[in-house]
């Protein structure tokens, strides 16, 4: 296209300049030139001529004066190139002093946003963080966007989200670019506002800030600690109602939100959540978290548990919810047989220490610190040691889900 154009302007310069030739021969023109009493008398063409070949001496004795000026500047110039190079390569190599150093000089010349910022970051990797604010306030007014980016981030590097924050809203760094917004987002949500976090996402996504894994990592991120965050149940509420509906099933933001609902004496929602999550995917963490939510309903609970194990008979985390419930209700027998199936199918560490605990409540305190110790092991990966004086029927059991386990992967369960 630009072949094109440029082939288009010859021509018609070259139409131009023929009828014009054609003009001044069929008619050179007369021009008369009268300076202090005395008269000079030419053609057209030969005037135009002459002011043509005077103009082009007056253009080469402009560049025969400012040659050496402009000889300096190229020279200023490749210098400041150099300078830069050799200082972002000595910051990529940690050579921190002398990458300052240089980028301190290219900044000086030419280079003054670009060096000025990696010459902070030379200051802040070296511990220096006096000399990189000193480099980013010579940023001034004229370079907002890079300034604000840069403070921010060393606020944030200095755990000070505020100061970031502060940096990042001032009037003349607007709009932000792109990695203005993420940090600005960052800073939200290290300072305990992450729904305001949250909200940056549509504008993160419009602007291609961070790539779509890296922000649906944040979005599920920014949704738990929103949930955790609110202080009111209307707040609670409002925030999980405006969540998409594939986070409301992530097990993350389901516990985050029934944690939240059940400090805020909201039995019901609580455990709805993680009943409608589990009936729409099964999930091992929620439905451990089923089990040790601090609210009552412990009979509806179990219901829903064990219409769950008919489905999931060899969940370990299953079967330590139902002996959780199971012990909050009072029936340690139930309980122990859940629990030692939880064992059976890996539980580990947690089954231990519930066995425990019901071992401790009962009064058999030997079994107790057994199982105790048992849990320690089993956190350490280490071998345990079996509960002596164990009902036979239950042996038998074991057993006998350990050669199934052994025979086809998966143990079948008895009713």
């Amino acid at each position: 296209m630009n072949l094109f154009r440029n082939l288009l302007f010859w021509i018609v310069l070259a139409l131009v300049g023929a009828l014009l030739a054609q003009l001044l021969l069929q008619d050179p023109g007369y021009v008369l030139i009268r300076y202090r009493g005395s008269d000079y008398t030419t053609t057209v063409a030969s005037g135009v001529l002459v002011l043509l070949g005077g103009l082009l001496g007056l253009w080469l004795l402009w560049k025969l004066v400012t040659l050496p000026f402009r000889a300096w500047r190229t020279r200023r110039s490749s210098r400041s190139r150099a300078r830069l190079g050799e200082g972002l390569d000595a910051l990529h190599q940690g050579h921190y002093a002398r990458a300052e150093k240089a980028l301190r000089q290219a900044a000086e010349d030419d280079f003054g946003s670009s060096s000025r910022v990696a010459a902070a970051q030379a200051a802040m990797a070296r511990g220096d963080e006096a000399a990189a604010r000193a480099h980013l306030d010579a940023l001034g007014e004229r370079h907002a966007p890079s300034r604000a980016i840069a403070m921010a981030e060393l606020a944030l590097a200095s755990g000070r989200p505020t100061d970031a924050l502060v940096a990042l809203d001032a009037a003349a760094a607007q709009p932000l670019p792109p990695r203005g917004l993420e940090l600005r987002a960052d800073a939200l949500a290290v300072s305990g506002q992450s729904a305001q976090a949250y909200g940056l996402l549509g504008a993160l996504r419009q602007q291609n800030a961070l790539p779509p894994a890296r922000l649906s990592e944040l979005e599920s991120r920014w949704a738990e600690a929103s949930l955790r965050e609110a202080d009111d149940a209307n707040v609670l509420a409002e925030r999980w109602e405006t969540l998409p509906k594939p986070l409301k099933s992530e097990s993350s933001v389901v516990a985050a939100y029934a944690e939240r609902a059940a400090a805020l004496r909201w039995e019901d929602a609580s455990a709805k959540s993680i009943e409608q999550a589990l009936d729409a995917r099964w999930d091992e963490t929620l439905a451990a978290r089923y089990g040790t939510l601090p609210i009552g309903r412990l009979d509806a609970r179990r219901a829903n548990a064990e219409r769950w194990l008919q489905a999931h008979p060899a969940s370990p985390a299953l079967l330590l919810t139902l002996a959780r419930l199971s012990r909050e209700q009072g029936q340690w027998p139930q309980a122990e047989e859940y629990l030692h199936r939880a064992i059976a199918q890996g539980a580990g560490s947690e089954a231990w220490e519930e066995l425990g605990h019901g071992f401790a409540q009962g009064g058999d305190d030997a079994h107790a610190r057994l199982c105790y110790a048992n849990a320690l092991r089993a956190s350490r990966a280490e071998a345990v040691q079996e509960l002596g004086d164990r009902d036979l029927r239950q042996k038998i059991y074991d057993q006998a889900v350990t050669e199934e386990r052994d025979q086809h992967g998966m143990p079948r369960l008895r009713e």
